[in-house]
């Protein structure tokens, strides 16, 4: 389906992102100790290997050599990694704080939500970046 912004790839990197979010979200706050930037990235480096292969294959059927998609899965997931977290952080750090803050809510619920915004954001410039860019088909 040729032009169109969205197509069946999404469903099947919809499923395989079930399972890279559920590992990542239980690293993440398994290892929320280690601080925002550490433990997200760890999260991200375990889920990244796994959305690596089942994406290649089971998603976007890439033919490219190995070592090539791999090398521009990486540069995606860390473009997407640092705009998807960044964003989240600049934008909704500072609103989750206040608005918490004035219900009575402290701790780690701020940096909670602002991770759960990374995700989201994430999701969506990966998804692109992966079929777009890290398993094109042939131009």
């Amino acid at each position: 389906m040729k032009g169109k912004l969205l197509d069946a790839s999404v469903w099947k990197f919809l499923l395989v992102g079930v399972g890279n979010t559920l590992l990542s979200m239980v690293l993440m706050f398994l290892l929320e100790g280690l601080g925002y930037w550490p433990s997200t990235a760890i999260a991200y480096v375990a889920g990244a290997v796994l959305s690596f292969f089942l994406n290649r294959h089971f998603t976007f059927q890439s033919e490219e050599t190995l070592g090539r998609s791999a090398v521009k899965f990486a540069v995606n997931v860390a473009v997407c990694y640092a705009l998807g977290y960044g964003i989240a952080g600049f934008i909704v750090q500072p609103i989750a704080t206040v608005v918490l803050a004035q219900l009575g809510v402290s701790g780690l619920w701020p940096e909670r939500l602002v991770k759960l915004a990374g995700m989201g954001l994430y999701t969506i410039f990966n998804y692109f970046g992966q079929r777009f860019f890290a398993f094109r088909k042939g131009v």
